[in-house]
């Protein structure tokens, strides 16, 4: 699990793909890649990662098929930034929102407006997606945990970024068509998907068994 407080942006030194899979490696500060081993969890770019080999700083991953499609990942290349964070710790303080590395897809960037030293970015994602989009709910970009800010019919939301959000991670440099991967904020989807079961339930026995009279 990780808190969605993306740790700096770092950059890829190594892609070969393979049938079903890409073979990449990020080099990581020092301090960052301290105590690190194989099979730990590392988000990049959002995207929950495990460590398959290491030296001191440089951590190599697998991405497999599934990843590569529904993930930005499928575009790395050396010399790319992405951003990561290492999984939390116990006792680690939470100052995001719980983010678990499972993206659900991506989104596009349509339009990006810089306000002082705030940045506001407009994504669009499926409008299906919506339903678990809400006005200052939580949502993770790329692995930032971010506030939503308008939502809007046509699949669209704004996020509004802080000038330290953007010092630590790639959305300073978002242009209009670029993707961003997406993580709904788990806990608004179990409500909203428990909720519309519970309706549809009450609604099916209230058709199948109507009131007398």
């Amino acid at each position: 699990m990780y808190t969605g407080i993306t740790r700096g942006v770092f950059p890829v030194t190594f892609v070969e793909t393979h049938p079903g899979f890409t073979r990449f490696s990020v080099e990581l500060s020092a301090e960052l890649a301290r105590d690190v081993h194989v099979g730990a969890s590392v988000a990049i770019d959002g995207v929950c990662c495990t460590v398959v080999s290491h030296t001191a700083t440089t951590l190599s991953f697998d991405a497999m098929q599934e990843t590569r499609s529904l993930t930005t990942l499928g575009d790395l290349s050396v010399g790319r930034g992405v951003s990561v964070e290492r999984s939390a710790r116990h006792g680690d303080e939470l100052g995001g929102h719980d983010v678990y590395g499972h993206v659900i897809g991506t989104g596009t960037v349509t339009c990006a407006t810089a306000v002082g030293g705030q940045l506001d970015l407009t994504i669009q994602v499926p409008a299906a997606w919506m339903k678990y989009i809400l006005y200052k709910g939580f949502i993770a970009l790329d692995g930032s945990s971010l506030t939503v800010g308008q939502t809007r019919n046509d699949g669209t939301f704004d996020v509004h970024l802080i000038p330290e959000t953007l010092r630590v991670t790639n959305f300073a440099r978002k242009q209009v068509g670029d993707r961003v991967n997406v993580e709904l904020d788990p806990r608004t989807v179990a409500i909203v998907d428990t909720v519309e079961r519970v309706l549809a339930d009450r609604l099916r026995d209230e058709l199948r068994y109507p009131p007398d009279g």
